[in-house]
């Protein structure tokens, strides 16, 4: 797809800060009505370039348009049509959940009458409509990050920027807001998120980008991701003791060492579960599972903490 078709075009986008460099020449291309998301550990740079195009942090380098249109030069048109949920949802607690949406709604002009209106509605769509007149500070974190989302769209946004939209909801909201994201979809709006839930990533994104350290090391959906980076079974063994590395190097597949567990990469789960046990490996459970985005994104990123 050209530029002329894409919601978001970068080539060579950098961001930096002072010595570092957040984001070291990332190109990404996001069509219209596409679900798309950034995954990465900390510090990859998602964020930064979320707060790029969400047209509030400059590029360092690098060419970046949203609609067709410079950031730079172009930030209010652009964030006119931009829907913004912030990874800190920055409401105001000690206004009421519609007057936190009201409120926002004149940042972009939407009449008192028109913005009431639009309150009700979305308070209602994430099912928060009997909490309207309650303040902000008397809400679960839940009910707060779905007003987050709910605000986000006062102005009938063409592209929804979510910056790790589920963090701290439990699996019920989680689950509303997955359904509520899909009927945005559906309506042709643009959705851009990060996430660190990788199941989320695989429900809502018809293409990622997996970042590390600035970069993005892979690129595709997450059915093609899995199937390009790990193979279709994963063997996770738990032993007694400590197994022999030879024995283990005997297995088939690739073998990854974790404390008192082994998982076993292989396109026959149970072939490689009985190889396992041939080697007269000692074996407390077993588990055969088919490969995720998680397997993805541990082999890509390793398993090393970033703080």
């Amino acid at each position: 797809m050209g530029d002329g078709g894409a919601v978001i075009s970068a080539r060579g986008l950098v961001k930096r800060f002072d010595d570092f460099t957040a984001v070291d020449g990332i190109d990404v291309e996001i069509a219209a009505g596409e679900s798309f998301g950034f995954l990465g550990p900390n510090g990859a740079g998602k964020s930064s370039t979320m707060r790029m195009i969400g047209c509030v942090s400059p590029p360092s380098g690098g060419d970046l348009r949203i609609f067709g249109l410079d950031p730079v030069r172009d930030g209010v048109r652009i964030r006119s049509r931009l829907g913004v949920c912030p990874q800190d949802d920055s409401l105001d607690h000690e206004l009421t959940a519609m007057q936190n949406i009201t409120t926002y709604a004149r940042y972009f002009g939407v009449s008192r009458a028109h913005a009431r209106k639009r309150c009700a509605e979305l308070l209602d769509w994430v099912q928060l409509g009997e909490r309207a007149r309650s303040r902000v500070g008397d809400l679960s974190g839940g009910m707060r990050r779905r007003l987050a989302v709910a605000r986000s769209l006062v102005n009938d946004p063409d592209c929804v920027l979510l910056d790790e939209p589920t963090t701290g909801l439990d699996p019920q909201a989680r689950h509303l807001l997955w359904e509520r994201l899909f009927q945005l979809k559906r309506r042709g709006v643009t959705l851009v998120l990060t996430t660190h839930y990788m199941d989320e990533a695989e429900q809502l994104c018809d293409r990622i980008v997996i970042m590390d350290g600035g970069r993005i090391v892979a690129e595709g959906s997450p059915h093609n991701l899995i199937k390009e980076h790990v193979t279709r079974d994963v063997v996770e063994l738990r032993y007694a003791g400590t197994p022999d590395d030879a024995v283990l190097a005997t297995l088939p597949g690739r073998v990854e060492k974790l404390g008192d567990r082994a998982l076993l990469y292989a396109d026959d789960g149970d072939a490689a579960l009985a190889a396992a046990h041939r080697a007269g490996l000692e074996l407390t459970s077993v588990f055969v599972r088919r490969s995720t985005l998680e397997d993805v994104f541990l082999r890509l990123t390793g398993r090393t903490l970033v703080d």
